[in-house]
């Protein structure tokens, strides 16, 4: 991202904040987390702060004021040659300003004395109500000092709005600059899932295959896992959350593999599943095309001008079909496809959603109903270019009366990271291997 990217998302920012009647804007990056004793877990910038930014230090906030004259001022810490001895280089005020294009920077320890002064007669306060402790009591304090001065003619702002309800809309559609970032995250993840494929056998533990995925991210300029990698063997597949573990791969087992990297700030979320031996059995082949064609039949649903929850809804009925053929769901025990749909029936084997937003979280923000429709009950949100989902339906069967012990123990997940665009969608970790045949393929190389 160049300096002049930034710059745009604050003045369109601005605007918006114009558009509700303009006033201060004030957004902290996230705290350092101390892990244990004197060490630090590594440090993860706000995604918020660092899509206005890109400032990478901790101990920095954002102010934005949109008034007569609009002003963007970061607030960073001081140059420090003793301390970037230890923790390395600091940017300092001065350095902030010029590198980042900012109109002022100042000393973060100035920023006590600076925010009352900037928030005096501004007509509205925009921030993240509620989301930590300690920017809640700042702002009260500073709201405090500005009340204080009402007898001097003075007045503090009338109204506060939530900024994320703003920048949530804003990071929903991503430009090119980040669709390009996310296509490189998603082939580094995709070749780590391969390289996992390649190294497995029997006999291995699931934090063999953990490392393996570290090592391509890391090889390949990724900062960070994306988040904590699932790599489940056997029964540990059934458990949604399972974290890498020391269980080993045995012959005849599934290992499911949920695994994404993070680069320059945006992430990827792939999910594979394959046999430890390399050759799936006549049940998991069975329950995996399931998947598969699950899967096929959500990609098709997602494109502009299709719902969100479309690709969920076709997936959810290709798998119901699916369970009623296979014998996991009884026929006389609970009807038809449709019965099953709307009881629900379905939830014993798939109890998640089929998606959702990817981008710089995970687990990326945006509303998935109409924010522009008033109603209580508001309609899945309509999909548009530029909008990153994921899909990821499965199938989970743990050991249980009238289901066929032949599938007791599987559990399959299959999720691919999908651009929407202008005539459908572009599955961005494509070069993950996917079908049954190349899967095998690759292990047997």
């Amino acid at each position: 991202m160049t300096v002049s990217s930034f710059a745009q998302r604050r003045a369109a920012l601005l605007e918006k904040m114009h558009a509700q009647g303009g006033g201060v804007a004030i957004i902290p990056t996230a705290p350092e987390v101390m892990r244990n004793a004197d060490a630090d877990y590594p440090y993860r910038h706000d995604s918020y702060f660092y899509y206005l930014t890109g400032f990478p230090e901790p101990e920095a906030t954002l102010v934005l004021i949109a008034g007569a004259q609009n002003q963007s001022i970061l607030f960073c810490r001081d140059k420090n040659e003793e301390r970037e001895i230890w923790d390395g280089y600091r940017y300092g005020p001065a350095g902030a300003k010029e590198a980042f294009g900012f109109d002022t920077c100042f000393s973060i320890d100035s920023i006590d004395a600076a925010l009352p002064k900037l928030m005096a007669n501004a007509p509205a306060l925009f921030y993240a109500l509620g989301s930590q402790a300690k920017l809640d009591e700042q702002i009260q304090r500073w709201l405090n000092a500005v009340r204080a001065q009402v007898r001097a003619g003075v007045s503090a702002p009338g109204a506060a709005f939530d900024i994320r309800a703003i920048l949530n809309e804003m990071r929903l559609v991503k430009d090119d600059h980040e669709i390009a970032t996310m296509q490189r995250a998603a082939d580094i993840a995709s070749e780590a899932h391969a390289r996992a494929m390649r190294c497995a056998k029997p006999g291995l533990r699931e934090y063999h295959l953990e490392a393996e995925l570290l090592h391509e991210f890391r090889r390949n300029g990724s900062q960070f896992p994306a988040y904590g990698s699932i790599v489940a063997t056997g029964a540990n597949a059934c458990v949604l959350h399972y974290r890498a573990g020391d269980a080993e791969l045995r012959d005849g087992d599934l290992v499911l593999i949920d695994a994404g990297c993070e680069l320059d700030s945006y992430a990827s979320d792939i999910t594979r599943t394959f046999p430890a031996n390399g050759k799936f059995s006549g049940p998991q082949k069975a329950l995996y095309e399931l998947v598969l064609e699950a899967q096929s039949a959500a990609i098709m649903a997602t494109g502009p001008g299709k719902r969100f929850i479309d690709g969920h809804e076709a997936a959810v009925r290709v798998l119901a079909q699916g369970m009623l053929d296979t014998g996991l769901l009884n026929k006389d025990k609970v009807g038809t496809l449709d019965d099953v749909i709307a009881n629900d029936s379905y939830r014993q084997f798939y109890m998640h959603r089929t998606g959702h937003w990817l981008g710089m979280d995970v687990h990326d923000v945006g509303d998935y109903r109409d924010p522009a429709v008033s109603a209580t009950e508001k309609p899945s949100r309509t999909l548009v270019p530029g909008m990153v989902l994921t899909i990821e339906p499965g199938i989970y069967v743990r050991p249980a009366e009238g289901v066929p012990e032949a599938f007791w123990n599987i559990g399959i997940r299959i999720e691919d990271d999908a651009l929407v665009t202008p005539d459908g969608c572009h599955i961005l970790t494509h070069k993950a291997p996917k079908s049954v045949a190349d899967i095998e393929a690759l292990m047997r190389g």
